[in-house]
């Protein structure tokens, strides 16, 4: 039985950023929290030896994060919202991807890491390259007019993906 049963938002956005805090530890990174609410741009700084990185934490239990959703209006393409989106993100900001859909409470939600241009760059190829607001982990479309929408699985949390980033970053 899969178990989703956060009461709010904010129990999907802690429990994602302990997870991911968690995964970082575990792999021998030093961990700091950022305090307070709403706060700027990344939630955790991750440090290993002269290795820094800032990271911006998004859960999901649904199966997509509404990454560009404020941007899109009628005046608005896909493809701008997207830019706007990836406009107020700074290039040496990794994001994790935290998604709780079909897990069950003892198991660690899948977990992805990727750079601001990555997202936007996969999310101007959904729907077939129409773009989307919505960035998915794994989305089958109805009818044959669309390929599926799908994170790659090299973005899946693991010390090769953190050290690829890290060195993309600097």
């Amino acid at each position: 039985m899969s178990t989703n049963s956060f009461d709010t938002s904010w129990h999907v956005s802690v429990a994602a950023e302990s997870i991911t805090a968690y995964l970082f530890a575990r792999v021998g990174y030093d961990v700091s929290v950022q305090y307070g609410a709403n706060q700027p741009e990344y939630d955790l700084m991750i440090a290993k030896g002269d290795t820094v990185m800032k990271v911006s934490v998004k859960g999901s239990k649904d199966g997509g994060w509404a990454l560009t959703a404020k941007y899109k209006n009628s005046e608005v393409s896909y493809y701008d919202a997207i830019d706007l989106w990836l406009a107020k993100h700074s290039k040496k900001t990794v994001f994790s991807l935290v998604q709780f859909i079909n897990t069950d409470i003892y198991e660690i939600p899948r977990v992805y890491l990727a750079t601001p241009n990555e997202i936007a760059n996969l999310m101007k190829t959904a729907r077939n390259g129409l773009g989307d607001t919505v960035l998915r982990e794994n989305k089958t479309w109805t009818g044959n007019m669309y390929v599926p929408d799908v994170i790659p699985k090299d973005w899946l949390f693991s010390e090769s993906r953190i050290i690829q980033l890290t060195n993309s970053v600097k």
